[in-house]
């Protein structure tokens, strides 16, 4: 759980980092996600890892909270505007420092806990260890929303071999939740991580399979990146169907961007 908690705080430093340099302009600028700014996709991480906390700390009140905020949902708020409710009076500097005092109090939690642990979250309880390789996804989903408006490139994390995992362990998850029959078999997946090593899941098969870079597989199971503006290689009906909604987090069945398109869906 240390391991997994300090390349999850890696992940935070690093979007952390990135924002230190975001200039007033630049925080009210426009990413693919949403329309949302820097500012909205921070305030966003801020609320998650808030509540976050609570859950680790104090369930009763995670609970509560999450009733409260069900409610809002239900009346037709936008989590953006609920966040810019709560956060709004906090400039993109001031946001940063509040978010970073939380996120490395949770990663300071969350590293003492047993990986086994349940922990309350939307829906089912986690894992520990899922519950922080979640966060971890989140965190690293968001971050390339700002990458993008940025127009860099991100270089490489310790984060992306678990985000690829977690791609791969809601294989089940991404057609459950849209109430489809889960594809038969699923299919074998070699991925090329950063320093050129391979990884694989699965039994190899030359029929059934998806192949690629594994930064393009961690851009499409979080909705980041279309499969045909990727690298990915696949065969078989269950690799087709995958890589066309393949989604590794939680909520309702979500559509990823058009060809030639990132995350816009305004």
């Amino acid at each position: 759980m240390k391991d997994l908690a300090a390349d999850l705080l890696a992940e935070y430093r690093a979007l952390s980092n990135l924002c230190e340099e975001l200039t007033p302009e630049q925080w009210r600028a426009k990413t693919d996600f949403y329309g949302w700014t820097p500012w909205d996709e921070i305030a966003h991480l801020l609320y998650f890892d808030e509540t976050a906390l609570q859950s680790v700390h104090d369930a009763a009140r995670f609970e509560a909270d999450t009733r409260a905020l069900s409610g809002e949902l239900a009346t037709g708020q936008e989590m953006s505007a609920i966040a810019r409710r709560r956060y709004g009076h906090l400039d993109g500097p001031a946001l940063l420092a509040t978010w970073r005092q939380r996120h490395e109090a949770l990663v300071q939690a969350l590293a003492g806990i047993d990986p086994k642990a349940r922990l309350s979250w939307y829906g089912p309880t986690m894992s520990a260890r899922s519950f922080a390789t979640a966060r971890l996804m989140e965190t690293w989903a968001h971050g390339q929303d700002i990458w993008d408006m940025l127009g860099r490139e991100r270089p490489p994390g310790p984060g992306l071999r678990h985000i690829t995992h977690l791609g791969v362990t809601t294989y089940g998850w991404t057609f459950g939740n849209r109430k489809l029959p889960v594809p038969q078999p699923m299919p074998f997946l070699e991925l090329q991580a950063p320093d050129g090593s391979n990884w694989t899941w699965g039994e190899p098969s030359a029929q059934h399979y998806v192949r690629g870079p594994a930064l393009d597989f961690a851009l499409l199971v979080t909705q980041r990146r279309n499969r045909a503006d990727t690298l990915l290689q696949w065969a078989g009906d269950s690799a087709d169907q995958w890589t066309r909604m393949a989604q590794c987090f939680a909520g309702e069945p979500a559509d990823g961007p058009a060809p030639g398109a990132r995350v816009t869906r305004e």
